[in-house]
């Protein structure tokens, strides 16, 4: 699916330190061809708000917490 934002490689995203995540626009993060999620890097209050009230609505639907998988997946 095409987007209006960069695609960057999960690789690549994980190599940029605090500094230059805060620099980095918004971007879709993509690992082995599949999308993972999107990096939202907000510049603005409305666009902060914005993104929890997505973030919290995606969360009422599906996903769990990270100590669940914790518990769940022990490698």
């Amino acid at each position: 699916m095409a987007t209006l934002i960069p695609e960057i490689a999960l690789s690549e995203f994980k190599r940029l330190k605090v500094a230059e995540l805060r620099q980095l626009q918004s971007a879709e993060i993509f690992a082995d061809g599949l999308y993972l999620f999107t990096f939202i890097n907000p510049q603005t209050d409305f666009v902060r708000d914005s993104a929890e009230n997505l973030g919290q609505l995606s969360n009422s639907v599906a996903g769990k917490r990270l100590e669940d998988i914790s518990k769940l997946e022990v490698r």
